[in-house]
């Protein structure tokens, strides 16, 4: 078992290893072919979505130049002698032809002057493909015996600059129309007779094309060769952030090393520090090394990524250990400082609990002004949480005062805030319960007198029908007939209203109850010896169950014989005739549970609640003998007890339960058993 644990622990390392290699190679690779895309772009990278040289920047670019230098060349410079004779220092301002500046400093803008003309010569002489007419009258720039606007319109891109008008060729140049040319005419003392003519041949722009349609496919690898690398960096660094701290996915433990004792914000602090002198080194390199940034780049790059690989992969290990803020310098501290504090609050004198006040409060006070900014930010973040919950709080009650009573206020913590959302929330949920028992009783209303009087009609009636035919009728065997009807209904009309008001009198809790210790099983057991004609009628086969021959319990002997055959009457009326019915009696607890279970002869398609409901039978059409109210009334005279009545039904199958205090006695009777 351990050898295989170390082969997956090393098997473990290996794989790792080799993938921080590939990430390295990413960064390597990735720092490579940014440099070299630099390097083939001048920093253009437009070059990747332009399609042809033509509309490419660096046409742009040069098209722009050429012409300012051709303006600069008929507008500034002129000629030498021009120049040389001090004549553009006014160019540059007035202030530079004043007596303020010495000769000396003169004479080196005059160089710089003449320095810039012959670069600008040089650079338009250069190119044989580049055709070129420029004057302003007296002074005239060409590299062509062509002085006509119409020779240098064969070109293939051309600019003509004449009075007060001009033209470019590829007309797409157009929209760069401050760029291009307009700035250049107005800038002439002489705008008639400046003329600017400007041609490309096609055989250079051919070159040019090839040159920047080769230098664009390079470019395009390039990139290639970068997306490439930096999805090996990130892919690599991802399986490094998941696989930190285990041998293999399914561990749950996370396994720390030498690395992980730094402390988490220590460890931060180093990868902020780090990556601060990464960034200066690299803008140190970028500004006045460029030319060894090539190897010089990756030489500082590739051990930082290591270092902040080690410490980032770190931070994630207590991240998944769930260490992140007790690994802390600053957790550490405080929690030695609130353990030694709390040590001697605990259990130190009060002398001793005012001087460790005296000597914290100005250390506090202190911290605060030097971490002035992260206590603000603390306390405005705080702030910002309790208007938030706050004013969630009161959106919520708006919409509950509005009548929204599914709506939950939800708030996260356990503050005063929270704790206020929780009692809006309970008031809401009491109200809905509030409403919906409301909604539930108006209904029981409704049903209540629609079945009190359904059933009280009915022998009603029946009195009222074979009263009035009694009174016509003559025949003796028929009036002995309608007298027992009589006798029948009026019987039937007399255990309704004593049901009923039964029922009222044990809901209001109007009956004396006379509490007594009572043995539960010769009560269940004199009651069915007192039913069994019944039985014997219905062909009921009765189980009784019961954990001792004596079982006790505190209640009122009438009140509970009462609800037993309210119980057991239930049983005859609904119960399937020929079936079982088991009565069970076990100690529950501090309670004794009877339990009368039966088959019922209807199908029990209403719910528990709705059974428990007065008037409301397991036979829907209401042609059975009982009032509906037994259960209604067993439930009242239990609680009025201090018991519990409960009734579950499983398909067919009926159960009642009586829950009721054990007594004393039964507590005695189970020692001595014992």
């Amino acid at each position: 078992m351990l050898d295989t644990k170390l082969k997956k622990f090393s098997h473990s390392i290996f794989v790792r290893t080799v993938v921080f290699i590939l990430m390295l190679v990413g960064v390597a690779g990735s720092i490579i072919s940014a440099l070299n895309i630099y390097d083939i772009t001048d920093g253009n990278l437009e070059v990747i979505v332009e399609d042809s040289y033509l509309e490419s920047h660096s046409f742009k670019l040069d098209y722009n130049t050429t012409i300012y230098q051709l303006a600069d060349l008929i507008d500034v410079y002129k000629s030498k002698d021009h120049i040389l004779a001090g004549n553009t220092l006014k160019h540059r301002g007035s202030d530079y032809e004043s007596d303020e500046y010495t000769e000396e400093f003169k004479q080196e803008l005059i160089n710089y002057d003449l320095e810039d003309y012959n670069r600008i010569l040089n650079k338009l002489n250069k190119h044989d493909g580049i055709i070129y007419y420029a004057t302003d009258g007296k002074h005239t720039f060409t590299n062509t015996k062509q002085t006509e606007k119409s020779q240098f319109k064969q070109y293939p891109a051309y600019y003509i600059s004449e009075d007060y008008d001009w033209e470019m060729y590829p007309q797409k140049l157009e929209h760069d129309f401050y760029s291009f040319g307009f700035p250049s005419i107005y800038r002439s003392s002489v705008p008639l007779d400046t003329k600017i003519f400007l041609g490309y041949t096609k055989d250079y722009l051919d070159t040019i094309s090839s040159d920047w349609v080769e230098k664009k496919t390079e470019t395009t690898d390039q990139i290639y060769y970068f997306f490439g690398y930096v999805i090996t960096f990130f892919i690599s660094l991802i399986y490094l952030t998941v696989t930190a701290g285990r041998t293999s996915f399914k561990d749950k433990e996370v396994e720390m090393n030498v690395i992980d004792k730094l402390y988490v914000d220590l460890n931060l602090i180093s990868i902020f520090t780090i990556l601060t002198f990464w960034v200066l080194g690299v803008n140190e390199i970028l500004s006045y090394y460029l030319s060894t940034a090539e190897w010089a780049l990756p030489a500082i790059t590739i051990p930082t990524v290591s270092i902040l690989t080690v410490l980032f992969l770190s931070v994630v290990k207590h991240l998944k250990n769930r260490t992140f803020i007790k690994h802390t310098l600053l957790y550490t501290v405080c929690h030695s400082i609130y353990r030694f504090v709390k040590a001697i609050f605990d259990n130190g004198s009060l002398g001793m609990k005012v001087t460790i006040i005296v000597i914290l409060y100005p250390l506090v006070t202190v911290a605060s002004l030097v971490f002035l900014p992260i206590t603000i930010g603390i306390a405005v973040w705080l702030a910002l949480k309790q208007v938030n919950a706050f004013n969630k709080i009161q959106e919520g009650a708006k919409l509950m005062r509005d009548g929204n009573l599914h709506h939950q206020i939800n708030i996260d913590g356990i503050g005063e805030l929270a704790t206020l959302a929780t009692n809006i929330n309970g008031i809401n949920d009491n109200f809905k319960q509030a409403v919906h028992n409301e909604i539930k009783n108006e209904r029981m209303k409704t049903e209540l007198i629609t079945n009190v009087s359904h059933d009280i009609r009915t022998p009603l009636t029946s009195l009222i029908t074979y009263t009035d035919l009694l009174k016509t009728e003559t025949d003796p065997e028929k009036m002995k007939e309608y007298i027992d009807i009589l006798d029948q209904k009026s019987k039937r009309l007399k255990v309704l209203t004593d049901d009923l008001f039964a029922a009222a009198k044990a809901s209001s809790g109007d009956i004396p109850v006379e509490l007594q210790t009572i043995d539960v099983v010769a009560l269940v057991n004199q009651g069915i010896g007192e039913v069994s004609e019944q039985i014997s009628e219905k062909n009921f086969v009765f189980k009784l169950n019961y954990q001792e021959e004596s079982m006790y319990v505190r209640a009122d002997g009438k009140l509970l014989w009462r609800s037993v055959e309210n119980i057991l009457s239930n049983i005859f009326n609904y119960g399937l005739e020929r079936s079982r019915v088991y009565i069970d009696i076990t100690y529950e607890v501090d309670q004794v549970l009877i339990s009368f279970k039966n088959i019922s002869k209807y199908e029990l398609n209403i719910s528990e609640d709705e059974l428990m409901e007065r008037f409301k039978r397991g036979d829907e059409s209401r042609s059975s003998q009982g009032s509906g109210l037994g259960l209604s009334i067993t439930k009242s005279l239990i609680e009025n007890q201090n018991g519990e009545f409960k009734v579950s039904i499983d398909g067919d199958l009926f159960k009642s339960m009586i829950y009721l205090p054990r007594s004393e006695k039964s507590y005695s009777t189970n020692s001595s058993q014992e």
